[in-house]
């Protein structure tokens, strides 16, 4: 009995183990075989995101990635002169949590184009965000100026109707965006400076006379 009882033991944990072994195996088969296919159509949701934001450009964006206070920037240009920016930018305080967008600015911060690229929201509520008239308002608006706030919290936003809170995550992703922009543009300044800074610096040391400096001819 015992025996037997032993036997029918080896019998199932060598099934089990053999069935483990073969789902893995299948789970890495299709995996791979779909890794690159999903990678590509990512890449292209990028893309068309990008095209639709931004003005006529003539580089490619993607070599230019960056990333600024965790956001993706891609620095759009024009006969070698930088003609927007898309930011791909998020909010976590949607009604259902996430909300991702891509938007498209002007060097100066102003708002040209905003394309949902994911969201949860109630369905005829908060999935209204994408309608455009909700996103229109937005248009040629400049941060800076306009308060990226529903009217309801002292800003210049019109909310969805009965969604106020999937209304402030998406002028939250917005602000995100242009808090971005600014961080960028100062640093980039800040280095200019330095550099500048750095060559006059140079420059000074360079032509002090050498009967001027300390321990040279007496």
């Amino acid at each position: 009995m015992s025996k037997k009882l032993e036997s029918t033991l080896l019998n199932m944990v060598l099934s089990l183990t053999i069935i483990g072994v073969t789902m893995s195996a299948a789970l890495g088969f299709v995996y791979t075989k779909t890794k690159y296919p999903i990678e590509k159509s990512n890449k292209q949701n990028i893309i068309n995101a990008i095209q639709a934001v931004l003005p006529e450009f003539d580089n490619d964006p993607l070599s230019e990635k960056e990333i600024v206070n965790d956001l993706e920037f891609y620095c759009a240009r024009k006969n070698g002169k930088i003609v927007g920016y898309a930011v791909k930018t998020f909010s976590m305080k949607g009604f259902n949590g996430l909300i991702s967008l891509m938007v498209g600015l002007k060097p100066d911060g102003t708002i040209y184009k905003i394309r949902v690229l994911e969201q949860k929201e109630t369905p005829g509520l908060g999935s209204k965000m994408t309608d455009p008239s909700f996103i229109e308002q937005f248009l040629d608006k400049n941060p800076g100026s306009y308060k990226l706030k529903v009217k309801k919290d002292g800003g210049d936003v019109d909310a969805i109707t009965a969604s106020t809170i999937t209304s402030r995550a998406f002028c939250d992703a917005l602000q995100r965006s242009y808090d971005a922009l600014k961080s960028k543009q100062n640093n980039n300044d800040n280095v200019t400076s330095d550099e500048i800074k750095n060559i006059n610096n140079s420059d000074s040391v360079s032509k002090i006379p050498v009967n001027k400096v300390k321990g040279g001819e007496k």
